[in-house]
């Protein structure tokens, strides 16, 4: 009966007094998400057709030709409580007020939306927390602010709408915290490690307009950071290149053919010879050439006896050779400052960058390497130091790590220049967690982190354990210390050790679900959302995916990662001192974060995702929980009493601690952190001097696996011409000594 009635003239009136045609296929999908939220249920499409049927009598009764979409909602629930599927019917009308009244508090002046809309407008980033969510965004420019607004409606929207009401009250009171909340709605992706030798092969498209495959290392620089940019407004994260050095070589290579060409030819055509030669075979053997590094006696049957031609073939080599090194700084440096000046996201942001280099061995790599270092080396417009491209240099025993090792004198230059510029950081191959997927001549099974320390390496497709193409997928952490404090220092008894162990194993728990639930709005989004990291074959898998495409078979490739802050105070909570000061600190702290781990690998297990532990950084969440902790439970002596938690797994940084102590305590902790880790070593005075010590650092960190680390020391920055590095008696900027003005002319020229 139902079939035949006749519904053409019925329209819906929305809440937003649209009138719509009536879509009985609405109400099926509205029935039938009550009948699905009842678990383990013996209901079957059988029991949802006899109550679509029963609702559409009843509209059909009523004669009209109009109706509320409020009014369908009550026929749904009355007929649900006619026909006996009471159970339904409290899970429908249950969903149902939760809705009502998300939408009726959205706008109001008590919402944590219009609070957080005022804080935008009224204060400046030194003042407010969102203004300062994400590092690299000027939160009081107009386009900042513009940005911030939209981050923030979309974040209370996800908290109303999209994340389930008892996870966004966790995170709300300050027991997790979810990262990047306000991206939820668009299903993005945090991170990737983009292969540009499949990008480049045959060229590719930034969605406005095509780009041929590059032909020199100008090209390849330049398209390098076009590539990183355009993948920034796919992902909500950052963009690492995890082989710069095997990326760019074939640009050196292309350059020198083109310069030897060209410094060959004329050469030959000054001095009237160029008619004694075939130069198209000449060219080809020149083209043929695999490497810069070849012996010009490969040419000997073009020159023969005459040495005259024997110098000039050599003088062309050296001259190419010599023209190539220097185009490639160019390269180098324009890349560096691309990187630092080009936007993303409606110009409010520049793209948050790394890039992995050091282990390519051949003459092309090590060239680009070099240059890198000595245009980092050099600095910005101004001598400042560049904050992008957070740069790291792969260490590797038997490639650059020993003195007789191949790339030794690139390792003591990443040294010398991160002694003065604070990049490069450091990671480790040999340390054997990563180690294991390491293939030699396969640079996609060298491990390379992203500047933020976020790690991808195992893979649940054993056949796809490789960096590139891959990123995390979302991330959320925990509040470590307030569970410390409950089972500790505030349970007037011995900590509770088994009351820690159950909540913080039902906070992990809460955590994995509500990644599963992100994890289902990123596999619902299609591949024309996000145009170039899937429309590209940015994404490992994603090149031949049509527009319909599901995503879950590619997009579980990704990392899902659980992360926590503040060990350190967490262990002073529960025993009265940290992982620092005492063996039994030291051992529970590792305990703890083991059984974190061991959690992990069952939901990797379970569910055949990458579920992976991340040694989450500090940025401004630390100090949100701190700030949240101290409002429950006051000041607490070593754990709330300063404005911030110590970051991940990390010795306090106030605690006073030898080089070599600090890095044995932490190094256990990178092989259980496999969604991403970083210890820093901070020094307190000038480095540069003496490049040895701050080798025997790298060194310490390399013996006591550490999977990626960093040296931190003093950078000084000139207040006149504003030079950023270590400026002693003279500032190398402007010749200015302390106290001394500087001339407008010399100011001048130094601007220009």
């Amino acid at each position: 009966m139902v079939e035949t009635m006749n519904y053409t003239k019925l329209k819906v009136t929305k809440r937003d007094g649209r009138k719509v045609p009536f879509n009985k296929e609405k109400i099926m999908l509205a029935i039938s998400k009550g009948f699905n939220s009842i678990s383990e249920n013996n209901y079957t499409e059988t029991d949802k057709i006899k109550v679509l049927n029963s609702v559409l009598e009843e509209i059909n009764a009523k004669n009209i030709n109009n109706i509320k979409i409020e009014d369908i909602q009550d026929i749904i629930e009355g007929n649900l409580r006619k026909l006996n599927y009471l159970d339904v019917l409290d899970s429908f009308s249950s969903y149902r007020n939760n809705r009502t009244l998300s939408r009726a508090n959205f706008f109001k002046r008590e919402h944590g939306l219009v609070k957080a809309i005022e804080a935008l407008t009224l204060k400046d980033a030194s003042e407010e927390d969102l203004k300062r969510d994400n590092a690299n965004v000027d939160g009081d420019t107009a386009m900042g602010t513009m940005l911030q607004y939209g981050s923030t409606l979309s974040r209370e929207f996800s908290k109303s709408y999209l994340i389930s009401p008892h996870i966004a009250e966790a995170h709300d009171s300050g027991q997790i915290h979810i990262h990047d909340m306000d991206f939820v709605p668009m299903g993005t992706t945090t991170c990737c490690q983009i292969d540009l030798l499949e990008l480049f092969k045959n060229g590719f498209s930034t969605g406005h307009g095509y780009l041929r495959e590059p032909n020199d290392i100008m090209s390849y620089s330049a398209l390098a950071a076009i590539t990183i940019q355009s993948n920034q407004n796919d992902q909500h994260g950052g963009q690492s290149l995890p082989a710069f050095d095997y990326f760019m070589a074939p640009g050196v290579l292309k350059t020198f053919k083109k310069q030897f060409k060209q410094t060959l030819m004329d050469s030959l055509e000054l001095e009237e010879l160029i008619e004694l030669f075939d130069t198209k075979k000449l060219l080809a053997i020149i083209d043929s050439k695999k490497t810069i590094n070849f012996n010009i006696e490969d040419f000997e049957k073009f020159y023969k006896n005459s040495n005259k031609i024997k110098r000039i073939f050599e003088f062309s080599y050296e001259k190419a050779l010599k023209k190539t090194d220097r185009i490639t700084y160019q390269a180098m440096e324009a890349f560096i400052h691309n990187l630092n000046t080009m936007h993303s996201r409606a110009g409010a942001q520049v793209p948050f960058s790394s890039i992995n280099f050091g282990t390519d061995t051949s003459s092309e790599g090590r060239m680009v390497t070099k240059n890198y270092l000595l245009s980092l080396d050099s600095g910005l417009g101004h001598g400042e130091t560049p904050i992008f491209p957070i740069s790291i240099f792969k260490v590797k025993e038997n490639v650059n790590y020993n003195k007789e090792d191949p790339n030794y004198d690139l390792f003591e230059l990443a040294c010398k220049v991160s002694a003065k510029r604070l990049f490069p950081n450091f990671s480790f191959i040999d340390a054997p967690f990563n180690l294991q997927y390491y293939k030699e001549g396969d640079y996609r099974t060298e491990i390379a982190y992203m500047g933020c320390r976020t790690r991808v390496m195992a893979n649940v497709n054993h056949d796809k354990e490789i960096t590139t193409g891959r990123g995390n997928l979302s991330f959320t952490s925990i509040n470590l210390p307030r569970i410390g404090i409950k089972y500790g220092i505030i349970s007037n008894k011995k900590c509770d050790m088994e009351g820690f162990y159950k909540e913080l194993g039902e906070m992990m728990d809460l955590v994995k679900d509500q990644l599963l639930e992100r994890f289902e709005i990123q596999c619902r989004k299609k591949v024309y959302n996000f145009p170039f990291l899937l429309g590209q074959g940015i994404w490992i898998d994603s090149k031949d995916l049509k527009t319909t495409s599901r995503l879950k078979p590619i997009l579980k490739n990704g990392t899902l990662s659980i992360g926590f802050v503040g060990l350190a105070e967490t262990l002073i909570a529960l025993i009265g001192s940290h992982h620092g000061e005492s063996e039994k600190a030291r051992k529970l702290g590792y305990e703890i974060i083991k059984f974190m781990r061991n959690r992990i690998d069952e939901y990797v297990k379970e569910y055949n995702l990458n579920f992976s532990l991340l040694a989450t950084p500090a940025e401004s969440l630390s100090g949100r929980f701190v700030r949240l902790d101290k409002e429950i439970y006051g000041e607490l002596a070593g754990i709330t009493d300063r404005p911030y938690y110590t970051n991940s797994f990390h010795v306090p940084v106030y605690y006073d601690i030898s080089i070599v102590d600090k890095l044995k305590i932490e190094g256990p902790y990178h092989d259980l952190t496999n969604g991403g880790h970083i210890s820093y070593i901070e020094l307190d005075g000038d480095i540069t001097n003496n490049i040895q010590a701050f080798m025997k650092i790298v060194r310490v960190m390399h013996d006591n696996n550490i999977g990626y680390g960093a040296i931190n020391h003093p950078v000084d920055r000139d207040p006149v011409c504003g030079y950023t590095g270590v400026i002693g008696d003279i500032c190398p900027g402007c010749g200015r000594r302390e106290g001394e003005g500087v001339k407008i002319e010399k100011l001048n020229s130094i601007e220009r």
